[in-house]
């Protein structure tokens, strides 16, 4: 009797590229939930603006290239990276910030490499650096969220803000912008106050930035869910979040009138957001088990550095671009012994 055979590997494999993007997609659901409620609809608009410009550049790159367009954007990997994108972004941010950022993260970082799996650097975050230093007052200019103002922005408000700068009722756009709680807390402190001043203002909340605590927990939770599935490597983010609370406690207890509490440091910002959905970047990311700790360890330790004495305030971003550029090196310190072989 003659059964039907078929070639190795005969395991079951792993999940599709395309199912694990819409699950990376979906854990970013709570987070991003947080995000409009305090920040308002902007943040959709900004999502529609960078998926579809995502999108369209990935198609058009993949016809330039001669690839298949549509096996190209079923994997969902222009979609993800153009919603990491866009909740990076401030939620009223230019229209053409946004759009210009996508382009660049999608053409030049992912593209131009070779496509997914061939670029070395996260396409997300590359287009974040750019907007950084090119529109650094467009990309530090957000919302005060609602937990300070205590009322919403429409959509017709968002939209108008985003695509003619300017606020409510005509009103000037810097008139209703403000400095995120990080960047708020340097400024203060480079002007000679204490943190714990500082921090008793009508900005800072019982855990960190008012707003920006909840929009932590919810990429929290949403990171959680992927390490319950599998999704992620836990190394990562333990390193990224453990390094971060370490070195922000030891300066804390150091001297608590200069540097804010660690859970100040662990809830603000990008911190949950950079832990588990853009340091974990399978393609960018250490692949071995102790080089993935040391990979997050970094991270965490480069993004306190920025925050405490560097130019920028949140430091997520480009911690993990220099750690996309040491991951090769990283790995290939920490791959695993095979015993009985001569290396």
């Amino acid at each position: 009797m003659r059964f039907p055979t078929a070639p190795a590997p005969h395991l079951a494999p792993p999940a599709s590229t395309h199912r694990i993007m819409q699950w990376v997609l979906l854990a970013m659901i709570p987070g991003t939930a947080a995000q409009l409620w305090q920040f308002g609809p902007g943040v959709l608009v900004n999502l529609a603006l960078a998926v579809t410009t995502a999108l369209t550049a990935e198609y058009a790159m993949l016809r330039l290239r001669a690839r298949h367009s549509r096996a190209g954007l079923s994997d969902w990997s222009a979609t993800l990276t153009g919603a990491l994108l866009a909740v990076s972004l401030p939620p009223i941010a230019p229209w053409w910030v946004t759009v210009f950022g996508t382009l660049f993260a999608i053409v030049i970082g992912k593209q131009l490499y070779g496509g997914l799996g061939y670029n070395p650097f996260n396409p997300a975050m590359v287009g974040y650096a750019v907007l950084l230093i090119s529109f650094p007052k467009a990309m530090t200019a957000w919302l005060p969220p609602v937990d300070i103002t205590g009322t919403h922005w429409g959509l017709s408000d968002a939209w108008n803000a985003i695509v003619h700068h300017t606020g409510p009722d005509g009103s000037s756009f810097d008139a209703v912008t403000m400095a995120t709680p990080l960047d708020t807390l340097k400024t203060q402190l480079g002007l000679g106050r204490m943190a714990d001043e500082i921090q008793s203002g009508p900005l800072f909340g019982a855990l960190a930035g008012k707003g920006w605590q909840w929009v932590n927990l919810g990429y929290l939770a949403g990171g959680l869910w992927l390490l319950r599935r599998g999704l992620i490597a836990w190394q990562i983010p333990t390193g990224f979040l453990a390094a971060l609370g370490t070195w922000s406690l030891v300066f804390f207890l150091l001297e608590p009138q200069t540097y804010p509490t660690p859970l100040f440091h662990l809830l603000g910002g990008a911190t949950m957001l950079g832990a588990f959905f853009i340091a974990t970047d399978p393609v960018t990311a250490s692949t071995t088990p102790k080089g993935r700790l040391i990979y997050g360890a970094l991270i965490g330790s480069l993004v306190f550095v920025i925050r405490a004495w560097g130019g920028y305030p949140d430091g997520v971003a480009f911690g993990v671009l220099l750690l996309n550029l040491a991951a090769p090196t990283i790995d290939h310190y920490t791959r695993p012994r095979v015993y009985g072989h001569p290396g």
